[in-house]
């Protein structure tokens, strides 16, 4: 037999030639699939290393593998976590089964776009048959395509088991796979690896095809997809072992993170769990601990009462306390937010709706307790039946509300958790006051079912600081306590069993955190300006005079946002003129004469509806009457306003905006009414006048909106949501309705474009403003003036610091070319990488 002449790998691409040890990925770097090389692409053709047949191209375009015939099986693998892409970016060239020569064109690929939306570029070629190799040059440096690289005697391969001997063959029950992906060339390399560690011969079966069990190539052949319904057989002495564990290792997704329990049958119910359960993102951050579930008392509650007059002072004195309690909250709050919530909660229990029915309840006989709960149910089954997410949430405060007056009534006192350190809380759903009693030197974070990202417990969950995740599937209530977790909230992901390298990095993530937080509140009160020179404004947006104060000690430049309508809320007449004239003057001099007062009249109507102005009832009160809206259909109010806005005017550099402006009538008919009320009040001088951009139709007219404003402000959040017709409330839509989508961003860019080329600024104050991320792209996009939550001052103020313009200004064309938010979001986190450690040194 002769034997075969010396086998040379020539370089697939063109690139820097780089040691296998410093692929970013374990399963690569420990040669889990395979010894080879790897290569940062300078081209974009993937060609072949060898002469041979194509015996696998996976579906998603991003791996080929060569078999020649002398049985050498080589892997070519473009990119890392490229399977995520599903073919966008690649196209093929040659086909299964294809004699391919060295040198022929494999693969083409866009690698602008895989560089933007994969984890790395980095091209791998593997000698996936196992056979050694020499390197017939310098194993790192330049390389080009076609170079010959490697050198190895092929040994000639026994032939796999082809036929498998079916007597005495030990077949597993079927298994779905987890995987999003299938079985593509990371699970397959770990389920190969695992397999050859039995002597048993060893297939995988998909349908009427199978495969050898310990071939990388061949389990990829198979071309499994997610939901497929695998088999494993085997036949030899360790059959039945192999079964077990391989089965048990294709369940939970062959070492990648899965969201789908495998449907293996009779398997024990711990290899069926998933690793990760996922939900929506309520309260950003991140930790590690201990699973603690939480549980609402059962309160055992007789139907009948004692007479009405007995049972009606019950009621009282509970509603009372309640009432008392509820102010001790507020008083002690920590924040306006927190504060609001305990207000509300207090406003519910004077509810003369609620009052009326349980009266009629106890006059029927029924127990004070029995009363106040059916009244209170049936008004939150309401809530919730209505399609409304913010009803929805509401009627969560109805629940808790009901449970705190319960247990006055019957006497029963509230629990005292006794929590260990480092504990994640679990719940169907928390309750606002369950959630501002937590004790955050032992709480970290916390899980739930219901709930939604603007709950009351979300928003009390931000002014705590702890991350929490809602919207997750209920079988996290079957978690036991004590079950280690990994709680992401910016992924929404709640992570089983975490693996030691995750608990790792989120204990540096923290530290980093930690430290940049420090590093940027001592850094506060310095200018917002670009490495290149480019000064940029951040301001506030408030709703109170302390927000106000707490803003200027944070570094803010002044008010881009004062939400007026904290005046009118919550309150059953209209505020006085002396009590709104008041308060604008008195935020006014907390700024001083040398910053900007942005007030934004009126924003209310439809989904905030104003006891005293009666309105009709709408099917979709975000597509009616509010805003602007609302204020001309009852210009008495707009004035009103105006003239006590105009009080201020010298006390700052007073600036007022108008909300869900559309059409340019009007813009005109509100400011034919701010002149006409200045004029009465003697002013020569008139204050800068602009519009929210918070509807599409106002920024696709920006260019004719721009001569006859001084200034827009963009509201991200109605302009995501109008836009992309998706309610931004919606806990199954959160996720979806983000401000980064690309149709937002051209809109922003063509409102910056008119504004400038008519001498106006832009600002930005919708939650986008807020998000770091975004920084850079709305500097990029021309923004100038970023408005954002008070305690984020110092953290956006930072981040304008660490950027050059020039480099903002790319970014931004090249995201609005992308597809999807989440490309975008991509794209920025690779922008960010990149310059956050030398960021950090030059601040320094």
């Amino acid at each position: 037999m002769a034997i075969p002449q010396q086998l040379q790998l020539h370089a697939p691409l063109s690139g820097v030639l780089m040691p296998l040890d410093l692929v970013p990925d374990p399963v690569f770097s420990s040669r889990v699939i395979g010894d080879g090389l790897c290569i940062d692409p300078a081209s974009t053709t993937l060609c072949a290393p060898l002469r041979g047949v194509v015996s696998n191209v996976q579906a998603s375009g991003h791996a080929v593998s060569i078999t020649d015939e002398n049985g050498v099986q080589v892997l070519m693998h473009i990119g890392l976590d490229t399977v995520n892409l599903a073919g966008k970016g690649f196209t093929q060239l040659v086909a299964e089964g294809q004699q391919v020569e060295v040198g022929q064109a494999l693969i083409e690929f866009d690698a602008d776009f895989v560089a933007l939306n994969a984890r790395s570029l980095l091209t791998l070629m593997l000698v996936v048959s196992g056979e050694p190799f020499t390197w017939l040059g310098a194993q790192t440096g330049w390389v080009d395509s076609g170079q010959p690289l490697l050198g190895l005697n092929p040994v000639g391969q026994a032939k796999d088991e082809a036929v498998l001997q079916e007597v005495g063959a030990l077949y597993s029950n079927p298994v779905t796979l987890p995987n999003l992906n299938g079985l593509h060339a990371r699970p397959a390399a770990v389920f190969a690896q695992a397999a050859k560690g039995f002597s048993a011969s060893i297939f995988l079966h998909k349908q009427q095809e199978r495969s050898n069990a310990k071939s990388l190539v061949a389990i990829m052949a198979l071309q499994t997809a997610f939901a497929d319904v695998v088999q494993v057989s085997a036949v030899g002495p360790d059959a039945e072992a192999a079964i077990k564990t391989l089965v048990e290792l294709l369940a939970a997704g062959c070492g990648e993170a899965v969201t789908v329990t495998a449907n293996v049958a009779p398997a024990p119910l711990e290899t069926s769990s998933p690793k990760v359960l996922r939900g929506v993102c309520a309260s950003a951050g991140s930790a590690y601990g201990q699973v603690v579930q939480i549980a609402e008392q059962a309160l055992d509650v007789s139907e009948w009462g004692e007479g009405s007059q007995v049972e009606r002072e019950r009621l009282c004195s509970a509603l009372s306390e309640a009432v008392a309690a509820l102010q001790q909250m507020r008083d002690n709050a920590t924040g306006d937010a927190q504060a609001e919530i305990f207000k509300a909660h207090q406003e519910l229990l004077e509810d003369p709706g609620l009052l009326e029915l349980a009266h009629v309840l106890i006059d029927e006989g029924k127990s004070a307790g029995f009363a106040w709960r059916a009244a209170t149910e049936s008004t939150a089954t309401l809530f919730k039946s209505l399609g409304n997410a913010l009803l929805a949430e509401r009627a969560a405060d109805l629940d808790d509300v009901t449970q705190r007056v319960l247990k006055l009534i019957l006497g029963v006192q509230d629990r005292t958790l006794e929590l260990p350190e480092g504990a994640i809380l679990i719940a169907d759903q928390l309750t606002p006051s369950q959630t501002a009693g937590l004790d955050t030197r032992k709480v970290l974070g916390f899980a739930t079912v219901g709930g939604g990202a603007t709950s009351h417990v979300a928003i009390l969950a931000r002014a705590s600081g702890l991350p929490a995740i809602c919207g997750l599937p209920v079988q996290v209530l079957a978690l036991a306590n004590g079950t280690q977790v990994l709680l992401d909230a910016d992924k929404g992901e709640l992570q089983l069993d975490p693996d030691l390298a995750a608990i790792e990095q989120l204990q540096v993530r923290r530290k980093l955190e930690q430290q940049r937080q420090h590093h940027e509140l001592a850094q506060a009160s310095r200018a917002a300006c670009t490495r290149d020179g480019h000064h940029f404004e951040v301001t506030a947006n408030i709703a109170s005079l302390a927000e106000a104060e707490q803003a200027m000690a944070l570094g803010g430049e002044g008010v881009g946002l004062l939400r007026s309508e904290f005046l009118y809320l919550d309150r059953h007449h209209a505020p006085s003129h002396d009590e709104q004239a008041s308060t604008y003057s008195a935020i006014a001099r907390a700024l001083g004469p040398a910053r900007n007062l942005v007030v934004r009249t009126l924003d209310v109507g439809g989904d905030k509806p104003l006891a005293y102005v009666p309105m009709d009832s709408e099917t979709n009160p975000f597509l009616g009457l509010r805003g602007i809206r609302l204020c001309l259909d009852r210009p008495q109010l707009l004035r009103d306003q105006f003239k006590a806005i105009l009080s201020c005017a010298g006390l700052a550099r007073l600036h007022i905006m108008l909300p869900m402006v559309a059409q340019l009538a009007e813009l005109r008919l509100a400011r034919q009414l701010l002149e006409e009320e200045a004029l009465a009040l003697g002013l020569t001088e008139l204050p800068k006048l602009g519009i929210m951009i918070e509807v599409p139709a106002a920024a696709l007219m920006a260019d004719l909106f721009a001569p006859e404003v001084d200034f827009f402000s963009i509201g991200t959040n109605d302009l995501t949501q109008y836009t992309l017709a998706m309610d931004r409330d919606h806990p199954r839509l959160a996720s979806q309705a983000d401000s980064f989508h690309p149709s937002v961003l051209r809109l922003i860019a063509s409102t910056v474009k008119a504004a400038h080329a008519h001498g106006k600024w832009v600002g930005v104050c919708g939650a986008m403003a807020s998000e770091t991320l975004a920084t850079p792209l709305l500097l990029g996009l021309g923004v100038d003036e970023l408005s954002v939550s008070v305690p984020l001052i110092p953290a956006v103020k930072a981040a304008i610091r660490t950027v050059e313009l020039v480099d903002c200004q790319t970014i931004a064309q090249q995201v609005l070319g992308l597809e999807s938010a989440e490309q975008v979001r991509a794209a920025l986190r690779l922008y960010h990488d990149a310059r956050v450690v030398p960021s950090l040194v030059l601040e320094n």
